[in-house]
């Protein structure tokens, strides 16, 4: 398998494939002076093949067979045709292009398919729109070259994804009160919740299954916990009956609800045309015209009382002396004359009034376009740090679940700047590191931040200085190290029991869901699950002896897989991506509630919950069962 990328997601993508998968990678990543020829840069090892030569080792609980060998590297400023064919794309069974450049991956992508019709692609794809424009087009290359190639390998030929849309769902649920990981799936939400180890003589809430136990010194505040590699103290992923009777002192992450998700809402909503009238209307103007309205009021009673005027032409005549703009009562009676000249008075006192009205009301509409500011009294909103590719879709996500948010970004150019805009959410532009930024987002009062800028130097520092503010303001930010994220969970633990702290890496997120789209398997979605990761994912039963033929019960591996839901649309009518919301009219094509001795049949397709290397070991045993590759992609690489 070849992989082409110039970020940790490459790294980490290759590195799974390396260790869960058992695969031969060849990395394709820049590392030579841009200006040399493709073909003369020094081999000069990339930090993904250093990574991978020390990591290759057993990896217990895996897939059988011995460990591939040392992964290949490829030095190249970008992917080329020429740097693809070293890679050995013509042979390979996958591609994967996870350039940050979407055009760069388009380009590349491209290429790869000519010179490998049958090969399978996963492409990384930040806009949407181009993301299933190009895959449109791929696919119909791959079918014109096999015209009689099967649906479900033709849907898998072509894959686009995008780390910020894998990563997002599980960032903002983080921040959601009463809100944990999320799935959809077929217009369906599923709902993991954290429950806290049961008191005595108590029975633990089993929801509609249990997806893990949470470490066992998850209630210590020198604990240790979370990764891979934590041992018997560790999160125990897709318990079995037994051991979560076994539980006791152990939290649990459970399928908590199941519910209908309805169409996917518009994240962008239609700009406002002009102010509202309360902003327009502001507080000072409203009493101003309230104090024009009493006087007017007032010097026409006193009018109509005084003199033989009736109301109407009393009013008439104020409001001509209230305005200067009445002839002057020469002629008239004293009282006449003295109340024009009260009316006068007024005039001139209200006059800088409307005038400051005036100014404000058109300070207003030149504000419409601009950024808004938060609002007096805002409490319980989520501070949002960064608005890159992850922030914005975090951003897109928030709103949808209709949470308040105020984002704070240094940069005014920023990706999801106009989209804070179009949607009236509230920025603050400032570092978020200097005094006074995140006190302008009101974070004293925030229900939780996100810390998602591009710096994990940043994202720490901000997290910090809002714990100073606030001690149990509920904090989720963004890593990419794991030891580093790791050792940050943990102090900010100990340091504050009571709040909740999470540290996410996207490509720790992503990264599962790109190695299944590789394997050619559907992925929706990635729970975290401390330092760990439960894979949510679509799989055809035919050709995987661990499924096919065996009951919902015998299928069952207690920390491997589970069986969650199955297909009930015949073949010929499926929808290739379950991840997408149901259309209006469409109905629902999962069944959730399986009974326990239901035999899997071949033509069966099932939702199920994994850890990475179950997954890989019922792909693994799919593939050694004769599983049909796309043609034309070959096995070696």
């Amino acid at each position: 398998m070849v992989v082409c990328g110039d970020d940790g997601l490459a790294h980490r993508l290759a590195a799974e494939l390396r260790d869960v998968y058992r695969r031969q990678v060849v990395l394709v990543a820049p590392g030579g002076p841009p200006g040399e020829p493709d073909g003369e840069q020094p081999a000069v090892p990339s930090r993904a093949a250093r990574l991978l030569r020390r990591a290759a080792r057993p990896v217990p609980d895996g897939p059988t067979g011995s460990p591939p060998a040392p992964p290949q590297d490829v030095v190249s400023p970008a992917p080329t045709e020429a740097a693809l064919l070293r890679a050995g794309v013509d042979r390979a069974a996958a591609l994967a292009l996870l350039y940050e450049d979407d055009e760069t991956n388009l380009r590349a992508a491209i290429a790869a398919r000519r010179l490998s019709p049958g090969l399978r692609l996963v492409v990384r794809m930040y806009d949407r729109k181009l993301g299933q424009h190009l895959e449109e087009l791929l696919d119909q290359a791959a079918l014109v070259h096999s015209p009689g190639i099967d649906r479900s390998v033709l849907d898998a030929s072509t894959t686009v994804l995008s780390d910020a849309d894998t990563a997002a769902p599980a960032l903002a649920a983080t921040a959601v009160a009463g809100t944990s990981k999320v799935v959809q799936a077929d217009g369906v939400l599923l709902r993991a919740a954290e429950h806290t180890p049961p008191g005595r003589g108590e029975v633990p809430d089993p929801g509609l299954c249990t997806l893990a136990l949470l470490s066992s010194t998850t209630t210590d505040p020198a604990g240790t916990e979370g990764s891979e590699a934590s041992g018997p103290q560790g999160p125990l992923l897709l318990p079995d009956d037994r051991a979560v009777a076994g539980s006791a002192g152990r939290g649990s992450l459970v399928l908590e609800a199941v519910r209908y998700a309805g169409p996917a809402r518009s994240s962008r909503r239609p700009a406002r045309r002009g102010a509202p009238l309360r902003e327009l209307f502001s507080r000072r103007l409203r009493w101003a015209l309230a104090g024009i309205a009493a006087s007017v009021l007032g010097l026409t009673l006193t009018t109509t009382l005084l003199t033989d005027a009736d109301p109407v032409h009393a009013a008439y005549i104020t409001l001509l002396d209230l305005f200067s703009i009445n002839d002057p009562a020469i002629d008239a009676t004293t009282t006449h004359q003295i109340l024009q000249l009260l009316s006068g008075l007024v005039g001139l006192a209200l006059l800088p009034l409307l005038v400051a009205g005036a100014l404000e009301a058109l300070g207003t509409f030149r504000a419409t376009g601009a950024l808004r500011r938060p609002p007096r009294g805002l409490s319980g909103h989520v501070v949002l740090l960064g608005l890159g590719k992850i922030g914005t879709r975090v951003l897109a996500r928030l709103r949808e679940l209709d949470i308040p948010v105020v984002c704070v970004e240094e940069d005014p150019e920023a990706r999801g700047i106009p989209l804070a805009r179009g949607l009236g959410i509230p920025v603050i532009l400032g570092d978020v590191t200097e005094d006074g930024v995140l006190e302008a987002a009101k974070v004293h009062r925030a229900h939780a931040l996100l810390a998602l800028t591009s710096s994990d130097t940043t994202n720490l520092e901000a997290t910090l200085y809002a714990r100073t503010v606030k001690p149990d303001l509920r904090v989720a930010l963004r890593l990419y190290d794991d030891d580093f994220a790791t050792a940050v969970y943990r102090t900010l633990r100990a340091a504050h029991p009571e709040a909740l702290t999470r540290s996410r890496s996207v490509t720790h997120l992503a990264a599962p869901a790109f190695a299944g789209a590789m394997m050619g398997r559907q992925i929706l979605g990635a729970i975290p699950v401390e330092r760990r990761v439960l894979v949510f994912a679509a799989l055809p039963v035919a050709g995987l002896p661990q499924l096919e033929g065996r009951t919902v019960t015998e299928a069952f591996r207690p920390g491997g897989w589970r069986v969650l839901a199955l297909d009930t649309a015949s073949p010929d009518t499926r929808r290739p991506d379950l991840a997408a919301a149901r259309h209006a009219g469409e109905q629902p094509q999962l069944l959730w509630d399986l009974h326990p001795g239901y035999v899997l049949r071949p033509e069966d397709r099932v939702v199920i919950a994994a850890t990475r290397l179950g997954l890989a070991e019922l792909l693994d045993a799919g593939r050694g069962s004769g599983t049909h590759p796309l043609p034309g992609g070959g096995e070696g690489a």
